[in-house]
């Protein structure tokens, strides 16, 4: 069975993020959801210094494994700012010293945003697609729910439009990793 890497780029302990990217693993057949909480990371801030101190923690190295492990991924972004969480960010910054820079693994990913407001995470999108394949990452299909609270329920995507256009992103991906 392929393993699936569900990840909400937020730290916040109701973050819709994770709540969607949990919600569109599950949407993929023949696969064992596995979520990561950036909460249960407690990563100290990276800097050089803490690093030259103490090394890499040992929960990065454990999510870099992580990722090894699993045969593809879905990300969700939060945004703040236009931007990528400080916690995510952070994440990202102590996984590209595990190894090397590509520690994204060439995984295939499904990245996607969504924010209570009508962008839907679009700066985040932009800006994270630019920049993820210079880490590894395989993006297979991006996607962008604006108001999550209005176009979102435990039963998927209330707008049908919005709906076959992630469903459609999920075959891309469920195709990929059954390569």
């Amino acid at each position: 069975m392929k393993r699936i890497l569900a990840l909400g780029g937020s730290n916040s302990k109701t973050s819709i993020n994770k709540k969607f990217a949990i919600y569109a693993a599950n949407q993929l057949e023949n696969v064992e959801v596995v979520v990561a909480d950036l909460n249960e990371l407690n990563l100290p801030l990276y800097s050089p210094d803490l690093e030259a101190e103490k090394g890499c923690p040992e929960n990065v190295v454990q999510f870099y494994k992580l990722i090894e492990s699993i045969d593809g991924i879905v990300l969700s972004l939060a945004e703040y700012n236009g931007n990528q969480t400080a916690a995510f960010k952070n994440l990202w910054d102590w996984l590209s010293r595990v190894d090397e820079m590509k520690f994204w693994r060439e995984k295939p990913m499904l990245l996607m945003a969504t924010s209570p407001g009508g962008r839907g995470g679009a700066s985040v999108l932009k800006i994270t697609s630019e920049s993820l394949p210079f880490f590894g990452g395989n993006i297979i299909a991006s996607f962008s729910l604006p108001l999550f609270h209005n176009n979102f329920s435990v039963d998927g995507i209330k707008d049908e439009a919005l709906n076959s256009d992630l469903n459609s992103k999920i075959v891309l991906l469920q195709n990929e990793i059954n390569k």
